[in-house]
């Protein structure tokens, strides 16, 4: 499935990939597979052994790899090894190059290199993916895209070798943004289950007939994020569709089982606190959601859709 970005597929090109570890091999490899020239480099050739024997070529260096391809990939461990290889590229890739860094980044490092490319006339998207390993070997990945729009849309079509889902973000330092809001909610919402789930064992239920129970449930049948396109998006909180006394109510029969059972809720009591500072405001008859406008408030900012705009998005699938 293609990504929401205008332009023609991308014909085959000669590319290069630098970083060929669990992430970047089965990446290549789909470049490959997609009928691009490909050319290859990592620090540990033997890394290199099955791009070679899927036709890859093998280059000694970042820069004897960039003096040849058109495009290139980097796939690396972070911002250190970004810069460096960033270094080397810059000294050999050729003006009008498209440079997509796959490196889950700091969106600060980003701009910094991108800046130096400016210079260069090449043209750097940071485009972090999302999928692990086996989302890297069969091409399902998402990928934020963060760069130049106009940019992208005349290169970014390559992405579709590698990605189902290739998202355009915004501007540089767009994409990495993004990538780590998601890792970021991926780990509090992982921990936050774990939280949850050693109450309902330790109170007496199997984790098999937990995991099933919540999974039917109304959180557990929507898509994460989704639950907060109606309220919290919109800034829609009345009338409620489940109200901040009920949800409180509930928090509070959470909490006390719990402490029954001697189980520690750091993450469910961090909710609670802001639950009583938004009942303190008045708002127990508003929406449970509610609540999370405290964290606009401590945060400046303002995020307001429109039904309309939810809705485009929610399209988009």
């Amino acid at each position: 499935m293609r990504g929401p970005f205008t332009g023609e597929r991308a014909t085959t090109m000669k590319v290069g990939f630098i970083g060929l570890g669990g992430m970047g091999e089965g990446m290549a490899l789909n470049l490959r597979r997609a009928g691009h020239d490909l050319v290859v480099h990592d620090l540990r050739r033997e890394s290199g052994a099955a791009a070679e024997a899927a036709g890859a070529s093998w280059t000694d260096s970042p820069a004897q790899l960039a003096a040849e391809v058109d495009v290139v990939f980097t796939s690396l461990p972070g911002p250190v090894e970004m810069r460096q290889v960033g270094t080397e590229l810059l000294s050999a890739l050729r003006p009008g190059s498209a440079w997509f860094d796959l490196t889950t980044n700091s969106p600060t490092v980003v701009r910094e290199v991108h800046a130096a490319c400016r210079e260069h006339d090449v043209e750097l998207f940071d485009a972090p993916v999302s999928g692990g390993p086996k989302g890297a070997r069969t091409g399902k990945l998402a990928i934020y895209v963060g760069g130049d729009r106009q940019a992208f849309d005349r290169s970014g079509a390559v992405l579709d070798a590698i990605g189902d889902q290739v998202l355009y973000v915004g501007d540089i330092g767009a994409g990495n943004t993004a990538k780590l809001v998601h890792n970021c909610a991926s780990m509090i919402i992982r921990s936050g289950i774990a939280e949850v789930f050693t109450m309902g064992v330790k109170a007496g239920v199997e984790p098999d007939a937990l995991w099933h129970a919540l999974r039917q449930g109304a959180i557990g049948r929507a898509r994460t994020f989704d639950r907060v396109g109606d309220r919290y998006l919109q800034e829609a909180f009345d009338p409620p569709s489940f109200a901040l006394n009920l949800a409180n109510k509930d928090l509070r029969l959470a909490l006390e089982l719990a402490e029954q059972f001697d189980v520690p809720m750091r993450a469910a009591r961090l909710v609670q606190e802001d639950f009583q500072e938004a009942l303190d405001r008045g708002w127990g008859n508003r929406d449970s959601q509610t609540p999370l406008l405290l964290q606009n408030e401590r945060a400046g900012v303002t995020i307001k859709l429109s039904a309309d705009e939810v809705q485009v998005v929610l399209d988009r699938g």
